[in-house]
C-alpha cells in the first residue's frame, strides 16, 4: 500500500515540525522576551480545564505517532486507510488547507501579540483583541487548528488521522467555550458587544 499524498509522506513530518516550531515555540520565546511571562499556562488541577490540557497534550502526541508512522510503509495497513478519498485531488486539497491554515495561524498571534498565550491565564489580564482577523473570527488560532487536523486528514485519508481530527475538534469546542467564560468575566460588556458583532468561528 502506498500513501496517497503529494509531496510524500515525509514532507508531512516536516511541516508538522516547522508548524510547531513556529507557532508554539517561537511565538512562545516572542511573548517570553516581550513580557517577561511564560505563555504556557495549561494548569495542571483535576478540574475542566485542567483535563482538556491534558487531552490536547495527548492528541498532540497521537498526531505526531501518526505521522511518524505514514513514513513506514508496513504500518500504514494498521493505521486504517479510507480507500475512496485516496485521490490526488483530495491529497492537494489538504495541502492546501495545511499550508493555508499555518499562514491563518502565524498571522492571528502576530495580531494577538503579547496577549497571546497557551491556555487561559488567570494570574495576568490580557487585552481584547479586535482587529485584523479578530474582526472575522473570535478564535482564528483555534480555527486554524481545526483547518489543520482537517488538512491532515484529507492529505493522508486514515482511520487514525481521522480519530486525530475527531478528538482535536471536540477538545477545541470545549476550549473556546472555557475561554470565552474567562474573557466574558475579565473585560466584561466590551466582550459581551465583541460576542455580539464577531461570530465565533466564520
Amino acid at each position: 500500500m502506498t500513501m496517497p499524498s503529494l509531496p510524500p509522506p515525509a514532507f508531512l513530518l516536516a511541516y508538522f515540525l516547522a508548524y510547531f516550531l513556529l507557532a508554539f515555540v517561537w511565538r512562545s520565546v516572542l511573548v517570553y522576551r516581550r513580557t517577561g511571562l511564560n505563555p504556557f499556562v495549561l494548569p495542571s488541577g483535576d478540574d475542566a480545564y485542567a483535563y482538556v490540557g491534558r487531552a490536547f497534550k495527548g492528541v498532540m502526541l497521537a498526531c505526531t505517532a501518526v505521522v511518524v508512522g505514514l513514513l513506514v510503509p508496513g504500518a500504514l495497513h494498521w493505521l486504517g486507510p479510507i480507500v475512496p478519498l485516496q485521490h490526488a485531488g483530495v491529497a492537494w486539497a489538504g495541502w492546501g488547507l495545511l499550508l493555508a491554515s499555518l499562514l491563518w495561524m502565524l498571522v492571528a498571534q502576530a495580531q494577538m501579540g503579547t496577549s497571546w498565550r497557551i491556555g487561559i491565564d488567570a494570574q495576568h489580564a490580557t487585552g481584547l483583541v479586535q482587529h485584523g482577523l479578530f474582526g472575522v473570527s473570535r478564535n482564528p488560532i483555534f480555527l486554524a487548528m481545526r483547518a489543520n487536523l482537517l488538512g491532515l486528514f484529507l492529505a493522508a485519508p486514515f482511520a487514525a488521522t481521522l480519530a486525530v481530527l475527531v478528538a482535536g475538534e471536540i477538545l477545541m469546542q470545549v476550549q473556546v467555550r472555557l475561554e470565552e467564560l474567562h474573557l466574558r468575566a475579565l473585560h466584561g460588556e466590551a466582550y459581551g458587544r465583541y460576542q455580539a458583532r464577531v461570530r465565533r468561528w466564520l
